[in-house]
């Protein structure tokens, strides 16, 4: 398995001025990588609070590029052209151990 950093970029002000087409699209997009996470594919994702304007990010794991990109697709805002989504592969990222529960 590999890891991928996802980033999703729309214009510099969605997050004031989304209509509500994209608002249900946002929320469809954060249930899409919520089931990624449930089964372990996204280790992360959410927002970043840019000041030049808000972006998406989520650390995924896949087996290879093409596979980032499969998910990549799927999602939600990518369907819907709500703006670009780039795919980096992270060689030799470092994750943290594993640490069981209390």
């Amino acid at each position: 398995m590999s890891y991928f950093l996802y980033k999703f970029v729309p214009r510099p002000d969605f997050r004031t001025t989304m209509t509500e087409t994209e608002a249900a699209t946002m929320r469809e997009h954060v249930s899409y990588w919520q089931a990624l996470a449930d089964r372990g594919t996204a280790i992360a994702f959410g927002p970043v609070a840019d000041p030049a304007g808000d972006w998406g990010v989520a650390i995924l794991e896949a087996d290879a590029l093409q596979d980032a990109r499969a998910l990549a697709a799927a999602d939600p805002v990518v369907i819907a052209e709500l703006g670009p989504v780039d795919i980096y592969p992270m060689h030799n990222a470092i994750t943290r151990r594993w640490r069981p529960g209390p």
